[in-house]
């Protein structure tokens, strides 16, 4: 096997993007030329060549390495089945000779030979992090006693805390295939256990949850990734184990575990000591800017920031870090200058870079490993890295070695939204601020001052531009992901960057230096205070109640959308205009994809929510259904109202329950179904849900197995939440959806096929996997009974 490094190709890609389309170009025919086309023509295609050429001259095709490896990782993750390394390593083995062997006359076509290189390592570098994983996900719910570290807690705003728990033993039942690590919240009071103790107790585990419809995010996906193979709850608070010495525990893990434990500790003294100083969800937010730890923040106040647009703020991200940096380095520089004699003999920029990479280091370690944190460090540490060979700190180029040193270390960062937006909103910053300072300093040609209020108007007109630019540059992602936008978000975002800027990051970093001799205390109040200040603007901008709801986003509108800005941002002559245009076609077709088809039917993966999609409305089997999947089913579909179930009266209920009789229940559901609206369910509680489509179908829920033989015949569609085999229904045109066949396809949508000229219409299904071959969807196939993967009933 050739053993070629996955980078092996990038100065090729560098020096052929830079220079192979100035060749290409030098080689055409005379009738490009405009030798042989018209006088119009000929100037058109001179400004073209032109334009061609100095882009090249630019030297922008680093920027396309990680582009094009998050394409290759994406594509593999996409894929139904594993594309494995031993046959990714021959074929970028392929690509890179191919590269390599265009010289000469062939050299103008190294970058189409380099860009699949490129692909394939992207593809490489996913395969090889999901093998190097092999996080083992727990099959299906069960409730267990377990026995196990802590890994790392965090309290709520209830005071409940959730553990990250590293599973040593289970028993009653002992599980056959036990996750190495799971998330597990303690909701009965407790003093909280510290990292490294031993814990016991009864837990209720499942599974992370698929995605809650076809195409949304699957949180397995995440969880896997993260080495979580399991969530839950403790049954009463936890335990200590009698053996659980935290010292000994402390002494026998490894070095880089031991760290780790350590920054655990040192990142919950510091949120106490802020949240102490700081109260209530101003204190939260305010220990959230510095360690990340974002729970203990009352939803309420999540949904109001949200709601504002201003929900960033709570991540670590390139914001935070560059005003803590920028800050340190100004005020380091501007001391060191007020000392006599100093600035002449010493190079004080240079040593306050030096001392601000050392600050950001240590706020990369205390808020952990979060990729718009990531992201940020390795930004800002080549900024100032660049400040010690006098080079220009902000640039494209920069931003493009922080996405490969991402993607090369952790490829599945780039399937969820804080790569994503953390990128193009960077990109797009850094883009924008290379045009104003041409646009500077083409202006100040020939200027000998400046009027007095510029610096003034330089900052206003800073913060609108930055908030303009990175919302919309982060709009198509937030829709994608969230399928939602604050309307009023720029507002909320230019009425609170002065306060993020002047108050609220210089005075936290002041406080974290003066922290380590007990002098924090003022410097948090001021913080507070702009925290309190940035809160009352999310209220307001939050009262005015505006927020768009997209709906999906398709795969081709994104993709245009996204794309369409990678250019825009890259290109630096009037061929960026077709970035453009690509953006333009983009949104035509996001619009277009939305009036498509609407699912009739919607089915939660584990069948105990079942939805029938009405125009602008969901009629559920539930009167309150749950919000977590409720929610992302009406920002999906985008239909904000809800058409509860009409329930018989509890008198009726119990007289049946007591004694089921499948003949009465089927007369009942007869006369229920000659009735129904349609969009709506009637329930009765423990035995069935009946409902009606707009197409005409007759949907039963049953709840009691056993009147499952009598009432299937009466239904085009029947849903069954359980796992057990049932009995076969004589019924020919059902269609049966139970537990175990939506263990394999996740969650369902069904949708009136329209090409069947029928009535009512056949249904055709939209499954959530297309197959559970995946690592992180293998689970769903595995059988505790036989402790295999064989099992392969119960498929739609």
């Amino acid at each position: 096997m050739c053993r070629a490094s996955p980078f092996i190709g990038s100065q090729v890609a560098v020096h052929a993007a830079d220079v192979a389309v100035m060749r290409a170009t030098r080689r055409l025919s005379p009738a490009l030329n405009g030798s042989a086309l018209g006088p119009a023509a000929a100037s058109i295609v001179r400004r073209l060549r032109a334009a061609v050429e100095e882009e090249a001259d630019f030297g922008h095709g680093f920027v396309l390495i990680p582009v094009l490896l998050a394409l290759g990782s994406l594509f593999w993750f996409a894929l139904a089945y594993d594309v494995g390394i031993a046959k990714l390593a021959p074929l970028l083995c392929v690509f890179g000779i191919a590269a390599l062997l265009c010289r000469g006359r062939f050299a103008p076509w190294r970058p189409i030979a380099a860009a699949p290189f490129i692909f394939v390592a992207g593809m490489l570098l996913a395969a090889a992090e999901t093998a190097r994983l092999g996080t083992v996900i727990l099959d299906g719910p069960v409730t267990t006693s377990i026995r196990g570290s802590v890994l790392s807690r965090e309290q709520d705003d209830k005071g409940r805390w959730r553990y990250l728990v590293e599973i040593k033993e289970t028993s009653k039942p002992r599980l056959r295939r036990p996750p190495s690590k799971a998330t597990l919240l303690a909701r009965s009071p407790h003093g909280g256990f510290p990292v490294g103790a031993i814990i016991e107790g009864k837990a209720r585990l499942s599974p992370p949850s698929g995605p809650a419809l076809p195409g949304l995010n699957d949180f397995a996906f995440d969880a896997f990734f993260k080495g979580i193979g399991a969530v839950g709850f403790f049954y009463g608070a936890p335990r200590q184990a009698l053996d659980g010495d935290i010292a000994a525990f402390r002494t026998d893990i490894s070095l880089f575990a031991q760290g780790m434990a350590f920054l655990a500790d040192m990142r919950e003294a510091v949120g106490d000591r802020i949240r102490t100083v700081v109260g209530g969800d101003t204190g939260a937010i305010a220990a959230a800017l510095i360690t990340a730890e974002e729970r203990a923040i009352s939803r309420e106040t999540v949904e109001t920031l949200r709601a504002a647009g201003l929900s960033h703020v709570l991540a670590i991200s390139g914001l935070n870090m560059v005003l803590a940096a920028g800050t340190f380095l100004v005020g380091a520089r501007t001391l060191l200058s007020l000392v006599p004699g100093l600035a002449e003999r010493l190079p004080v920029k240079k040593i306050a870079a030096a001392g601000a990479l050392v600050m950001v280091l240590l706020y990369i370690l205390i808020a952990g490993g979060a990729v718009s944190a990531l992201r940020s460090w390795i930004m800002i540490s080549i900024m100032l890295v660049a400040v010690f060979f006098d080079r220009v700190s902000i640039s494209l180029r920069n931003v493009a070695l922080a996405a490969i040193v991402i993607i090369a270390w952790t490829p599945s960062a780039v399937a969820g939204p804080g790569f994503q937006m953390s990128f193009a909103a960077t990109l797009a910053l850094v883009a924008g601020y290379a045009r104003w300072r041409e646009h500077r300093m083409r202006e100040r040609e020939g200027v000998t001052g400046g009027h007095r209020w510029e610096p003034a108007s330089n900052f206003a007109i800073g913060s609108v531009a930055t908030s303009l630019i990175g919302g919309l540059a982060t709009a198509v992602y937030a829709a994608a992901h969230f399928h939602r936008l604050p309307a009023y978000g720029l507002i909320a975002n230019v009425l609170s960057t002065p306060l993020i800027s002047i108050l609220i990051m210089p005075f936290g970093l002041f406080a974290m230096l003066l922290m380590p001799f007990g002098l924090e205390y003022y410097p948090l109040v001021v913080m507070g205070q702009g925290l309190d200040w940035m809160l009352a603007v999310a209220r307001y901008v939050a009262s005015f109640d505006g927020e768009w709801v997209t709906g999906r986003v398709g795969a081709t509108g994104f993709a245009l959308a996204a794309f369409g800005g990678i250019v825009l941002c890259v290109l630096r002559t009037r061929l960026a205009l077709f970035g453009a245009v690509l953006i333009m076609f983009g949104g035509t077709a996001i619009a277009w994809e939305r009036q498509a088809q609407r699912p009739s039917v919607v089915i939660s993966e584990d069948g105990q929510l079942v939805g029938l999609i009405a125009e602008g409305a969901i009629g559920t089997n539930r009167p309150r259904p749950p919000d977590f999947i409720f929610s992302q089913w009406q920002r999906a579909l985008a239909v904000p109202n809800h058409v509860a179930p009409v329930v018989e009266s509890a008198g009726a209920t119990a007289a049946i329950t007591a004694v089921r009789d499948p003949t009465a229940s089927v007369a009942k559901v007869a006369e229920i179904l000659s009735s129904v609206k349609a969009g709506g369910f009637i329930c009765r509680k423990g035995e069935w849900c009946v409902g009606r489509g707009h197409e005409g179908w007759t949907i039963i829920i049953v709840d009691a197995p056993e009147l499952f033989p009598s009432l299937c015949e009466a239904a085009d569609l029947v849903i069954a939440d359980t796992r057990r085999p049932l009995p076969s229904c004589k019924s020919s045109r059902a269609l049966i959806v139970t537990a175990e066949t939506l263990r394999r396809s996740g969650a369902i949508e069904i949708y009136a096929d329209e090409t069947q000229a029928a009535a009512p219409p056949r249904m055709r299904i939209a499954k959530s996997f297309a197959s559970t071959e995946r690592p992180w969807q293998r689970h769903r196939r595995y059988d505790w009974r036989s402790n295999d993967f064989s099992h392969e009933q119960g498929t739609l």
